[in-house]
């Protein structure tokens, strides 16, 4: 099933990374999977090809904005061959994994884990389906080990995420204590009021939008509370 058989197919090459991912190195980096597959690609010959990525998504969960994009490439048959790092960049859900390798099957393209040794073209390997299941393991035992983390944190009284909320700042020198931020709390507070005067949250948002007083998600950013230039719109602060 390679592209040589399939002319007008391309290959995909698939990369995801989680947040989880990142903290085992740069090995896992989007950036070295695609310098990896590509490197495979052209030393076998799965020419031409594209680079389909999900940054930031787990392999736990499916609804991933790169992982649709494939699964609609492989549904207008567009595709010749799949090709991954290992099998835990698919998922990490051993019977969803299974499904999809099936559907690909069935579909005439070719599935390829470099790093597991995995290709469809060459036969079954009897290891694929245990390979599944520890990925799935894997993800259950890290998301215990950050669930108590998380924990331990509240117990301790600090913070359990790393921004602080709307009405909140960071104390200068220590980030595990968050102060009351007046110029937001101030805006929380008149919320609170309008809220237990009888306004619902759709007026009151066209209040504070109309008055001119910034979103909380633009204010963060404004004020260097959060980092996420998305969300620093200038053409809607008030929106």
């Amino acid at each position: 099933m390679n592209n040589k058989r399939q002319p007008g197919r391309i290959t995909v090459l698939y990369a995801r990374l989680s947040r989880d991912d990142e903290l085992q190195g740069e090995s896992n980096s989007i950036t070295n999977q695609r310098r990896l597959l590509e490197e495979y690609a052209e030393t076998n010959g799965l020419i031409p090809y594209v680079n389909i990525s999900d940054d930031g998504y787990s392999g736990t969960g499916w609804d991933r904005p790169g992982w649709r994009r494939l699964l609609d490439e492989v549904d207008k048959e567009n595709v010749s061959a799949v090709v991954f790092k290992d099998l835990s960049r698919m998922g990490r859900d051993y019977l969803r994994v299974g499904l999809y390798m099936e559907m690909f099957h069935e579909k005439g393209v070719r599935l390829i884990a470099v790093n597991d040794g995995v290709d469809t073209d060459k036969g079954d390997d009897d290891f694929t389906p245990f390979r599944a299941i520890m990925a799935e393991w894997y993800a259950r035992d890290t998301s215990r080990k950050i669930r108590s983390v998380y924990q331990k944190k509240g117990r301790d009284g600090k913070p359990m995420c790393n921004t602080p909320i709307f009405g909140f700042r960071k104390a200068p020198g220590d980030k595990d204590v968050w102060i009351i931020d007046e110029e937001a709390a101030s805006v929380v507070r008149r919320i609170f009021q309008m809220t237990v005067g009888g306004t619902g949250p759709y007026n009151i948002a066209k209040i504070l939008s109309a008055e001119k007083v910034e979103r909380p998600s633009y204010y963060l950013c404004r004020a260097g509370i959060q980092s996420t230039a998305s969300k620093c719109n200038p053409e809607l602060p008030y929106n």
